[in-house]
This record gives structure tokens, sequence and C-alpha cells, in this order.
């Protein structure tokens, strides 16, 4: 495996030299605004999540779990079934000895601890192949990782690495991804920038920015409504280029929230599906709390699964999390905690199945998609993808069951408080 100095960003590069870096997120758009007039609302999303120290996932006093939490967050049955799946890959590829995950966008490591804590009760041999990485554009304190071997850890906006037998693994990371505002006005194509006046940002109309915008639309087959807005994502393609340049040889597993086009665009969705999050608070408004809110639209996984194409990633198949979960056996899991309960207090099975519950719920989670990608790999088996096998049922019920530990999020004691004081009188 090689590693390279990075070249190509998967986000719109923004220089911060000097005083800049002095500046919140909110001055400098309100700065390069009155500088250069409307900007995309590409750059906006971009600086309002990432400007250093003030944008949404740099600043050093935000957590977003106070806003949302993901799967791995939930229980840690999510990595532990990914572990499966890896393990399956490795097979898949002949079994090499070392095979390596790459996490882009790894957040905190939670899913990296979970994968890795599993991994030990697998074939010895995938354990002892299996190399982790974890790939982060922000500064983290990162946990401690006590009984088993931490996952590397590599700074950087996109994949400086290069000759990866693996898997690239990906979760709830695209979303971000900055996007373009589109629009259809009087008959024609415009876009959305964003502008300042009177103390606010406001949303302006131009000319498209680039003509890849359109091109995206017409190879997709989609034609908008009058007045019907939707968002785009130009990063996709880099991104894909990326990947396909890192694995030599292997697997990509991405995990978000989206749709095919013809859904993402369709009609219905006439206002988009642009998002945002403040405190627990779902808003379409991104033009407010500028830093201090997540804003994320959802995946067109039509264009992921057609640049894939075109770059060598043959597509394996996708699937709602909830089905790709139940294929691994999450079902299986969830009959073992019920079939083990007296091993466990009553607050205890509660919480943990609450948890396996949520990161498969219908309306939530379990609408995500789960799409694998190929490269170099003839006919490989996917159990998360095809579904299992009773050789895969028999053996799962005799490795050890996930249950949640300290580092995941006490779910039943947020929705029911009471239950932490029932739990504290209860023995184990």
């Amino acid at each position: 495996m090689l590693l390279r100095t990075p070249l190509l960003l998967y986000y719109v590069p923004i220089l911060c030299l000097g005083g800049f870096m002095n500046l919140t997120a909110e001055e400098h758009l309100r700065n390069r605004i009155a500088t250069i007039g409307p900007i995309t609302f590409a750059e906006f999303m971009e600086t309002a999540l990432f400007w250093p120290l003030s944008g949404y996932y740099t600043r050093s006093l935000n957590n977003p779990a106070n806003d949302f939490f993901t799967a791995p967050a939930a229980h840690p049955a999510f990595g532990a079934l990914l572990s499966l799946q890896l393990e399956e890959m490795w097979y898949g590829l002949g079994e090499p000895p070392q095979f390596t995950v790459i996490e882009p966008g790894a957040g905190s490591g939670l899913l990296a601890q979970d994968i890795l804590q599993y991994a030990q009760q697998l074939n010895p041999a995938f354990w002892q192949a299996l190399r982790y990485i974890c790939i982060e554009r922000r500064n983290l304190q990162q946990s401690g990782y006590a009984g088993y071997t931490a996952p590397e850890w590599l700074r950087a906006k996109n994949l400086p690495v290069r000759g990866i037998v693996g898997c690239i693994l990906s979760n709830e990371l695209l979303d971000v991804f900055p996007v373009h505002r589109v629009t259809l006005k009087g008959g024609s194509l415009r876009e959305l920038y964003v502008g300042f006046r009177a103390g606010r940002f406001e949303s302006t109309l131009g000319a498209l920015s680039h003509t890849a915008l359109s091109s995206r639309l017409e190879e997709e087959g989609i034609t908008l409504d009058e007045g019907q807005q939707v968002e785009i994502c130009l990063y996709l393609e880099p991104w894909v280029r990326e990947v396909a340049e890192c694995l030599e040889k292997g697997f990509v597993l991405t995990i978000d929230y989206g749709h095919d086009a013809k859904t993402l665009y369709s009609p219905q969705r006439r206002n988009g599906s642009l998002r945002c999050y403040y405190q627990h608070t779902i808003s379409s408004n991104p033009y407010v709390y500028v830093g201090s809110q997540d804003i994320t639209s959802h995946v067109d996984f039509t264009g992921l699964v057609s640049l894939g194409k075109q770059l060598g990633l043959n597509t394996l198949g996708l699937k709602r999390q909830s089905e790709f979960l139940e294929n691994l056996g999450l079902g299986i899991l969830q009959k073992m905690l019920l079939e083990r309960g007296p091993e466990l207090n009553q607050q205890k099975r509660d919480a943990n199945r609450m948890g396996m519950l949520e990161i498969a719920r219908n309306g939530g989670m379990g609408e995500f998609k789960s799409l694998i990608q190929s490269k170099g790999v003839a006919q490989p088996k996917i159990t998360g993808i095809l579904g299992r096998s009773s050789a895969w049922e028999k053996r799962l019920r005799k490795l050890p069951l996930p249950l949640l530990r300290e580092e995941h999020l006490p779910l039943m004691e947020s929705k029911y408080p009471h239950t932490s004081t029932y739990s504290a009188s209860k023995p184990t």
C-alpha cells in the first residue's frame, strides 16, 4: 500500500491564510459575498460545515451527537454484522495475508471499535490479516481501545493511499458532500446562489455555474417540473474516481441515506431533500445557525452506480439498511438476546433490544441504503446482498452476542429516564 501527498480533495477547497483563520464561518461567508457577489450553495455548505475552528464539524465545542446519532452509536450489532460481512469479503478475495479496511469520515472511531472487537471472535487468520485505517479531516481526541488492536488514523480530506486490497467502508459520509441547488424557472434550468442582504443570507437565482449540472440530469433521464428544486452533488465524480484509484482489488461498501435518481428527483420532492439539524430540531433553512447546525442532502445512488461503472467498479447490489442487516443476521441477534435473557436484567435487555430495533427501524435508519461495489473480484458471495444460509445462521448463534457498552448512546434512558434509576438498583 502506498501513501501519497493528497492532491484531490472531495470537498470544495477553501484557502485559509493569515487572518482568515480568525474569522468565523459566518464572517468569512459575509466577506466572501461582499467581495465577489453571490456564491454557489456548494461553497456555502462546505464553509458552514468545515471552516477551521468554527464549522459544524470542526468547532472544538461542538458534538454532533447533540443533534443526531448514527447506527454505530445505537448498538454494536451494526459493527458486529459488518465485521462478518468483511470477513466474507476476505474469503472472496482468496484470504490475502493483509486485508485493509479504509473508513473515511470515521468520526470518533466507534464503528472501528465495534468491528475490531467482534473480528477477534472470527477466523483467527482473518483477524491477523485485518488492518483498519480511519481517515478524518478533523483533529479528534480518540478514546482507548482496551483489549484489542486499535485502528490506524490518518488526518486527510481525501484518500491518501493506493494499492489497497480489502474494502473502503463509509457510513453516513456522502450526505455532507457539498451540493449545488438547481431549479426550473421559465422552462430553463437556473442555479440558486447564496447572497447576503439586510443582515441575512438569502437565495438568489443565476445561470448554472457548471454545465455538469444539466449533464447529470440529462444522463439520468430527469426532467424537472416548473418551480421544482433539486440538489446535485458534483463531488460524487472525484470521490468515486479517488475510491477506484485507491482500491487495487476488493470492495466498496457505502451506507447512507438516499435514493435512485428517479425517486430523488421526483415531482413529489418538489423542494428537494436538503435538511438541517440543530439541537435535535430538523429544518430546511440552511441560512441560520451557520456553523452550528448540520446540513445534509440525500445521496444520488444512481449517480454513484453509474460513475462506479465508468471507473471500473462493478455493482453487486443495493439494499435498504434494514434488509441488508437482516440478511446478515440482525434478527438472529435479537432472538439470541431474548434467549439469553436470564444473563441480563430487564433494563439491559430492553436497552439492547431498543438499540437493535433502532438501526433497522422503518422510517428511520432502516431506510438508509447499503451499496456494495467490487473491483477485480469474480462473482463474490455477499450475504448482505444475497441473504444468509443456514450455515451462516448456525455459526452466528455460536458467536458472542454484541451488547451495549458505555461508548454507545443510552437510547432507553433518553426515552425513558426512569429506567436509569431502575437499572442502578438491579444486579447485572
